[in-house]
């Protein structure tokens, strides 16, 4: 039977879109203006409202953060009211702020050898299971601070999403967006929706379509038309390795709300079977409203040749997409992204062309990819295999000041113990709230997390914890939250 990813997929608000630019300095303190600090943004977070599901395991959900009860929370212990069931209230701004007053009186690990003996008591943890690996760099120099089998190849589960958007953000821009077009024959007799491979796809774009749809037709006269779909951008199988599964519907270019049958925009959920035949059929009754006939049943097929393009929806820019997909850990998107990859890079739409432009990219930025098997996009199949200093080195990138472009994938990182799959998480007695920013990932026996945090020297680290063989995911979750917090110093 295969086993689903952990974390909820969910739609968030992007409020780092007015931050996700300001830029780092390579030196001493100032690393920490990369990601315009942790502190700061888990308190954009706070004021900003999501604070939404917990992680997931094995497609159970463990928690779940009502989005009402988020837009109560200023960010303060005394600030707002509580809801009956919501969360409680995080830190108040003075203990989340602490870490980047480098003024401030704490001790930490000055060197290799500190953080050596801060994170020995707690690599080896039982709770981690059988096999641990681990790297932490300075972001600034690369330089290596800490590593124990950093070059050992692991599963990834959820973290491999680092790879997969570095890889699509650095072969495609930030700005891109991915095209679903309508295009009308030459006869005007036939209407087809063309799948650009935007998972986000939604009703009210179909309204959209059909509009302008309509009103190219009332410009040849209102004859009924026929409507086909096209899905020909993508090749190769649409069922993930996995199979069947609530935590991704099959990957195919055309597809509204990642084929959802509920209301639900996150978590698993019963997903359709057609989801390209599904959003035909929701086009065909959009049209039917703007007041075009549709006649028959719509049917698979590529546009002819010299139809013409009649109505285009773009999705939202793939530094919003990327977003998303790290917050959240959204599988659907992060297959699409790598489906794109593969597009801009020549390769064939599909899990192996994905697998290898993705690599292809990697090697481009000049990071070590020996060992790596990137076997899809969203970390679900367990074959799939990175090193800790793969993460780090990619989380590296995305800090250089020479490539903004690449980061929001900085950016999109949950914030411990305010969003995303790290919304319920860090909230114990650790300090760390809002001062770590990383991805999570979980299959059965296997926990993943790899992230920044701003230690109180004021330098920008990347770390990557990949655990196997642990029976307990709860008490391997909190043991890799442990090691991240220890990376921050006491008291963080």
């Amino acid at each position: 039977m295969a086993e689903p990813v952990e974390e909820p997929s969910n739609r968030p608000s992007d409020p780092w879109g007015r931050i996700k630019n300001l830029k780092s300095k390579r030196n001493g303190s100032n690393t920490w203006q990369v990601v315009a600090g942790s502190a700061v943004l888990g308190l954009v977070v706070a004021t900003g409202a999501v604070l939404a599901a917990g992680p997931w395991d094995n497609g159970q959900r463990k928690a779940e953060r009502q989005l009402a009860a988020a837009a109560d929370r200023t960010g303060g212990v005394h600030h707002g009211r509580t809801l009956p069931g919501a969360p409680e209230p995080a830190p108040s701004a003075a203990a989340v702020l602490g870490a980047l007053d480098t003024a401030h009186a704490r001790s930490a690990p000055q060197d290799p050898a500190g953080l050596r003996t801060a994170l020995a008591p707690l690599i080896g943890a039982p709770e981690l299971g059988t096999e641990t690996a681990a790297s932490v760099i300075d972001t600034a120099t690369g330089k290596q601070l800490y590593g124990r089998g950093a070059t050992t190849p692991m599963t990834p589960a959820s973290t491999v999403k680092i790879a997969t958007t570095v890889a699509a953000l650095s072969a495609l821009g930030p700005d891109h967006r991915i095209a679903t077009t309508v295009r009308l024959s030459e006869d005007a007799r036939t209407l087809t929706l063309v799948g650009g491979g935007d998972p986000t796809l939604s009703q009210a774009a179909l309204t959209s379509l059909a509009a302008s749809s309509a009103k190219a037709l009332a410009e040849d006269g209102k004859e009924p038309v026929r409507l086909t779909y096209d899905t020909s951008r993508y090749t190769g199988p649409a069922r993930h390795p996995i199979g069947k599964n609530p935590n991704i519907a099959p990957v195919t270019a055309l597809m509204v709300d990642e084929g959802r049958l509920d209301d639900t925009d996150r978590g698993p959920a019963t997903r359709t079977d057609d989801p390209a035949g599904d959003a035909a059929r929701a086009f065909a009754g959009e049209l039917e409203k703007a007041g075009v006939e549709v006649t028959g049943a719509p049917r698979e097929a590529r546009a002819p040749g010299k139809a013409r393009t009649v109505a285009t929806h773009h999705s939202a820019p793939l530094s919003a997409l990327v977003e998303r997909t790290l917050t959240n850990s959204d599988n659907d998107i992060a297959e699409a992204l790598a489906r794109q990859t593969a597009i801009a890079k020549g390769e064939s739409a599909d899990f192996a062309g994905a697998r290898r432009a993705v690599t292809a990219e990697l090697n481009k930025l000049r990071v070590p990819t020996a060992g790596a098997r990137l076997a899809d996009g969203s970390g679900l199949d367990r074959k799939g295999r990175v090193t800790p200093a793969l993460l780090t080195t990619l989380l590296a990138r995305a800090a250089d000041p020479e490539r903004p472009g690449l980061r929001p994938v900085l950016t999109g990182l949950p914030v411990a113990g305010f969003n995303g799959t790290l919304s319920s998480r860090y909230r114990d007695d650790t300090g760390a709230t809002g001062l770590i920013r990383a991805k999570t990932g979980t299959l059965s026996g296997v926990n993943a997390l790899a992230g920044t945090v701003v230690d109180p020297q004021g330098r920008l680290l990347a770390f990557a914890f990949l655990a196997a063989g642990s029976t307990a995911p709860s008490a391997a979750e909190s043991a890799l939250d442990a090691l991240a917090a220890a990376l921050a110093g006491p008291g963080g």
